[in-house]
């Protein structure tokens, strides 16, 4: 098994050229089938591992999600990057502390985002939201340094589609110490290549959560580092068993089984990997 050391090698050198896509797991099953498809590195999703539970995003507690980081990064070799959300507080050095414990989880990297949980009033003001990243900034040098910060600005996911105060807090996120930045949810051409633009040399990260027209191929000819994916593969599995089950519940058909992936060829995939 690679150390985390090794893996956040692997990380931040993922980031120094070319584009890969880092898919979202939500168990080690997900996890570990990603890995066998060549992934490179993977990335946690809050939304599906908390609708795997079956609670809503952005409830679950500090501990229960550094647990899930815990499983994820010990059970794969590539490299995980943690969507930390918040920071689990509010307040900068309240997020440091929590950064720490996140660091110890075995993480290769992680983001940190401005959205404050309020959806009346959903992101930080400027200045707080710099010092957040500074917090992290500081408690990921004071662990050695080689974990890789993800600067998000949740506006466009928050209902303020200002690309103009996006690009200012990308910028100063990326002078506070951001080695990454992302802004979820810009979609067209024009958005995704001013944002690379803006914020150049450091990498961006695209979150491609839709169809949106674009390939691999055309993302990574913008300019873009990293592509996610979010929740929704998780929302894609979830969608085929809701179909499914309804299928049986309301017309007491099963014709949704056809064609599925066999026991078999799954205990064999996973009969890989130790017990």
């Amino acid at each position: 098994m690679q150390s985390a050391a090794d893996k956040r090698r692997v990380f931040r050198k993922l980031h120094q050229t070319g584009c890969f896509v880092i898919p979202n797991p939500w168990s080690v099953g997900t996890a570990r089938y990603l890995e066998g498809l060549g992934f490179k590195a993977i990335a946690s999703t809050s939304a599906g591992h908390a609708h795997a539970q079956g609670r809503p995003d952005g409830v679950q507690s500090l501990d229960t999600v550094l647990a899930h980081y815990r499983e994820l990064a010990a059970c794969v070799e590539i490299p995980l990057n943690a969507d930390f959300e918040n920071g689990f507080a509010h307040d900068p050095d309240d997020v440091g502390k929590n950064v720490t414990r996140c660091i110890e989880t075995g993480v290769a990297g992680l983001s940190i985002e401005d959205f404050s949980g309020d959806e009346k009033n959903p992101i930080y003001d400027f200045d707080t939201a710099v010092a957040r990243i500074k917090a992290t900034r500081a408690a990921i040098d004071k662990a050695g340094g080689d974990v890789l910060l993800t600067g998000r600005c949740e506006n466009f996911l928050h209902g303020k589609p200002n690309l103009d105060d996006t690009i200012k807090r990308l910028k100063a996120y990326s002078d506070a110490g951001a080695d990454c930045l992302y802004a979820p949810l810009i979609k067209t051409r024009e958005q995704i290549e001013t944002v690379v633009k803006a914020v150049a040399p450091k990498p961006v990260n695209f979150l491609n959560s839709a169809p949106f027209g674009f390939t691999v191929a055309d993302i990574a000819a913008m300019g873009v580092r990293r592509i996610s994916v979010g929740g929704t593969l998780s929302r894609v599995a979830m969608d085929a068993f809701i179909k499914s089950s309804r299928d049986i519940a309301e017309n007491g058909k099963f014709d949704t089984f056809a064609g599925v992936v066999s026991n078999a060829d799954l205990n064999k995939f996973f009969g890989k990997y130790p017990s």
